[in-house]
């Protein structure tokens, strides 16, 4: 009976390595952004196909408009993260071309915004800090609260902390704070660097003074610290085209939400569908990558080392994306 079960065992490990056997026998190459949620993401799905679909993955750094051209051409044959209103004409013309396919979204929340810490409005009974604005809800009540965000080098403003000159969403807020009348109210402080504009939230929030920003996710700063997003105008297609097109817009509106999608070679579709279904089932959230990037830098862990915290604390979430001995085989590989 014994060597009977060890038979068996033999032949369900034997029948196991052959379902690992990966349906291309070419290396899948991801496009490696120069942001790390797409690489953190990068690194979960290479790691469930390495471990449960048996294939061979690499990934190929670099910036948008090269990578997404190279997903054109062949050269790469997945990307995770499409945001395409940053790079619609480049996608839309793959895609009629047939080189390319969004096959699935990654998440359909990416958010931007105008955001202060929440303590500001509701206080923190836990670092003693009482409200200071409490009744700051939108865009619309800045100005009575100009004195609470003061600049320091016009004290008669307040500070508004746009994004880095030249960004397309430094330009957007920069009308908004026209538009809204609030240029009148605020100084519009654009830092030098992405990291200076980190660091000023990092700073007035582990101080727990007052401050108002723009700023996006999923990012850590998202993920790590309690924020509120202040309401603006519902986005309105027409009036955000009059934003961006028109020099000194009248109107303004918020942000469009962003969905980013997951993208692939076409030639992939065909070699490997297995992997393309895999794929399309990929989904997570702002708010989910925004704490992994959180973890990313409270833990100073790796792109790798983030993608395996995800894979050991969220099986609720992978595991819905592929079939049950690709999860099996993963979690054995975990």
């Amino acid at each position: 009976m014994r060597k009977a079960l060890m038979t068996l065992a033999l032949l369900a490990l034997a029948g196991l390595g052959l379902a690992q056997k990966c349906e291309t026998n070419r290396t899948l190459v991801f496009a490696d952004y120069d942001w790390e949620s797409a690489r953190v993401h990068n690194r979960i799905a290479q790691f469930i196909l390495e471990k449960g679909f048996g294939c061979k993955t690499d990934a190929l750094p670099g910036t948008a408009i090269p990578l997404n051209t190279g997903l054109g051409r062949g050269d790469i044959d997945v990307s995770m993260e499409i945001w395409y209103n940053l790079s619609r004409d480049v996608i839309d013309k793959l895609e009629s071309e047939g080189k390319i396919q969004r096959i699935g979204v990654n998440f359909p929340d990416a958010v931007q915004g105008w955001f202060v810490p929440t303590y500001v409005i509701k206080g923190d009974e836990k670092r003693g800090i009482k409200p200071m604005a409490p009744d700051l809800k939108s865009v619309f009540d800045l100005p009575k609260y100009k004195e609470l965000f003061r600049d320091p080098e016009e004290p008669s403003k307040g500070r508004f902390y746009n994004g880095v000159l030249g960004w397309f969403a430094e330009k957007a807020n920069t009308k908004k704070l026209q538009a809204y009348g609030l240029d009148q109210h605020y100084t519009n402080f654009r830092p030098g660097t992405g990291d200076a504009l980190v660091a000023a939230i990092a700073s007035a929030y582990e101080r727990g003074r007052p401050i108002v920003f723009y700023y996006w996710g999923p990012t850590w700063v998202l993920g790590k610290y309690d924020l509120t997003m202040l309401e603006e105008p519902p986005y309105d297609p027409e009036v955000w085209n009059e934003l961006i097109e028109k020099e000194n817009p009248t109107r303004a509106c918020a942000f469009p939400l962003e969905t980013v999608y997951i993208a692939v070679n076409t030639r992939l579709i065909k070699e490997a569908p297995s992997v393309v279904e895999f794929l399309k089932k990929y989904r997570t959230s702002n708010e989910l990558t925004s704490k992994l990037l959180a973890y990313m830098l409270d833990n100073r862990a790796s792109e790798e080392e983030t993608a395996l915290y995800f894979l050991r604390n969220h099986q609720d979430v992978w595991t819905k994306w592929v079939p049950a001995e690709v999860a099996e085989r993963v979690k054995r590989a975990l």
